[in-house]
């Protein structure tokens, strides 16, 4: 089942005995143990019927004596499991899963993995409930997931600004959850768009001088632009690390390396094969025109070799802001 389904039933009362939910993404499975924590229940049927508790804490024969509890004053008895994958005797579960009680909802919250679906217990969760599995996002997808959240919310964001978070903040959605809120927060009652000021007077990132403006200038051929946004990131390491900033170019570069060897250069087909808001087309299309695919190839064989070099790898003195510099240099040098 999905996220969306899950919580759909949850809010049409539709409950089973026993939720498995598992994966490398915590954020679902934070929301849906906090999802049944917060609304199965009414607040005075809690204090007798909602327990919690974490795995590192517990074994499975505490888990299966508090699922055995039968709810008082209510219908149901709650049992939240968090970071369920820190369980001692784990496999011990089968002896309640195998036959669960139907006034107990037991929710176990297993983060960071999945757990084993050849084994025999994994069979019983799926006879017995629900399993989910959370899977991180790549981040190709965070642009749209932050528009969608967004959108759930009654607020909109700006395409660039959208990609601005998503360079900075990568793919922890957790972390992007939390920022967005505060960005919410700080806008004008009468305003409902973020857009890349508010960012930068709420988070910090700098509207002038970032990884899209940095795209921008090596594609417009700026070298002084350029040269003032990596000195800006010298003196800004903290926020600004070396990686992400190459992380971000090869994405860019190697996208437009594909839209200039494609054949079908129609929006649709552009946006669909580069994962890319129709907003952005006109940059990569302006891109492909300055740097052939054969510059393009060299731009990405020099992004790996100072990727390399970043991490140690055949650079015995150069500091980040040299390297940096040096990596403009060249990628300005080639056309």
């Amino acid at each position: 089942m999905t996220y969306e389904q899950i919580i759909k039933d949850l809010k049409n009362k539709k409950f089973v005995p026993v939720y498995l939910l598992m994966g490398d993404e915590p954020y679902y499975i934070d929301r849906i143990c906090e999802y049944i924590s917060e609304n199965v229940l009414k607040e005075e049927e809690k204090a007798f019927n909602l327990t919690i508790m974490y795995g590192k804490d517990y074994d499975a024969a505490a888990v299966i004596n508090a699922a055995k509890r039968f709810p008082m004053v209510s219908e149901y008895h709650v049992v939240v499991v968090r970071e369920a994958q820190n369980l001692g005797s784990f496999n011990d579960l089968i002896y309640y899963v195998s036959n669960p009680l139907k006034s107990t909802i037991l929710v176990l919250g297993y983060k960071y993995k999945s757990f084993d679906k050849r084994k025999k217990l994994y069979k019983e969760f799926e006879k017995a409930g629900v399993v989910f599995e959370s899977k991180r996002l790549y981040e190709d997808k965070i642009p749209g997931w932050i528009n969608q959240h967004l959108k759930e919310k009654g607020y909109s964001i700006q395409p660039q600004a959208s990609l601005l978070l998503t360079q900075y903040l990568g793919s922890d959605l957790e972390k992007i959850e939390m920022e967005l809120e505060k960005l919410m927060i700080a806008l004008p009652d009468n305003e409902k768009q973020i857009s890349i000021r508010s960012i930068e007077e709420n988070i910090g990132i700098s509207k002038d001088y970032n990884t899209i403006e940095l795209q921008k200038a090596l594609v417009e051929r700026d070298a002084l632009k350029a040269f003032q946004i990596a000195e800006y990131f010298g003196h800004n390491q903290k926020s600004n690390p070396i990686t992400v900033t190459i992380t971000s170019l090869y994405f860019f570069f190697s996208k437009v390396f594909l839209y200039a060897v494609m054949k079908d250069k129609s929006k649709q087909n552009i946006s669909g094969k580069l994962k890319i808001h129709p907003y952005f087309i006109s940059e990569y299309q302006k891109a492909a025109q300055v740097f052939n695919p054969a510059k393009t190839a060299g731009i990405i064989h020099l992004l790996r070799e100072y990727d390399l070099k970043s991490k140690g790898v055949g650079n015995l003195s150069g500091t980040p802001h040299d390297l940096l510099k040096e990596l403009i240099y060249k990628i300005l040098k080639l056309n």
